[in-house]
């Protein structure tokens, strides 16, 4: 998503005359974007076409955007600039600001992520390390996990400003916690088909500017794929061969992730590895959740077929 597609944070934000407290509880300050504006237009696309074939079954509520009007506001605005520039000084020219997804578990911890700040988080297994995960503009299908429906089944997406700056890859399971050297500024899982932005602890609050919040529905289907109930049955599933699945993830993964699940069928046609350690590589590799969706879209179209 270009700068220039939505509203650029250093020039002001301006929109909707009323502000928007109904879906956030106490917090002030959001500004209802009309839908008239190229700004919610750019927005529901990109949320949309990042969500894959859920995204012609997803509604959106409503797009708000922060004001960042009061001093403590102003002040983090002010400060994402002066980080901005150092980045750029440091990078010789260029700090690689770009736009970014990020999965809010609640709509607490958006009142609190735009009033106080992101807080640190220690990532599980098969993490690319402890902090700050965020999905590129165009994959906004890998934070929708982390967006969980509330009891109106509305999911919530912050889209924010961060500065990436110069990205290292990360490698899967790994235990980081902050750049490797001076020479970085943030982590990535792949250095050419990027799916996850990894902001350290230490850069989460000066690196990341929230601007917008979105809030959409997705069928009551899909919480299924959340709870992992659609049979993951690799690779004899009798709605999707795994040569077909293989494809589909190919329009997903990073050419990396991709090499490694061809390997690990080789490994298997060759009998050097079982089915069920081929599947847990897979499993780890593309995430149960994007899996389950490619398996129910082809279940249901196959349905449509029949």
């Amino acid at each position: 998503m270009e700068r220039s597609e939505v509203s650029d944070c250093e020039s002001g934000i301006s929109g909707s005359a009323h502000e928007v407290d109904s879906h956030f509880g106490c917090e002030k300050g959001l500004i209802q974007v009309d839908e008239g504006e190229q700004a919610y237009h750019t927005i529901k696309q990109k949320l949309l076409s990042g969500l894959g074939v859920l995204g012609c079954q997803t509604t959106i509520e409503g797009i708000y955007k922060s004001s960042y009007q009061g001093l403590i506001k102003e002040i983090k605005l002010k400060i994402f600039g002066i980080f901005s520039k150092a980045v750029e000084k440091k990078n010789g020219g260029s700090a690689n600001v770009e736009f970014a997804w990020y999965g809010a578990s609640s709509m607490d911890e958006i009142n609190a992520i735009l009033s106080h700040g992101f807080a640190p988080k220690i990532n599980n297994a098969g993490s690319y390390g402890h902090g700050i995960y965020l999905s590129p503009s165009n994959f906004s299908l890998g934070c929708l996990k982390s967006a969980v429906a509330d009891e109106n089944g509305v999911r919530h997406l912050l889209l924010c400003r961060v500065i990436l700056g110069k990205m290292e890859v990360v490698p899967p399971g790994s235990g980081q916690w902050h750049p490797s050297s001076e020479e970085f500024d943030s982590g990535v899982d792949d250095s050419v088909s990027p799916k996850k932005y990894i902001m350290w602890s230490t850069n989460m609050n000066t690196h990341i500017l929230p601007q917008y919040v979105v809030s959409f529905r997705v069928p009551a289907s899909v919480k299924g794929v959340q709870r992992n109930s659609v049979p993951l049955r690799l690779p004899n599933s009798p709605w999707i061969s795994f040569p077909a699945l293989v494809s589909a993830l190919g329009k997903f993964l990073p050419p990396q992730s991709m090499k490694l699940i061809t390997k690990y069928q080789k490994d298997h046609r060759e009998r050097r590895i079982t089915r069920h350690e081929m599947i847990q590589h897979v499993r780890k590799l593309a995430g149960d959740d994007l899996l389950a969706t490619i398996i129910k879209a082809q279940r249901d179209k196959q349905k449509s077929i029949n």
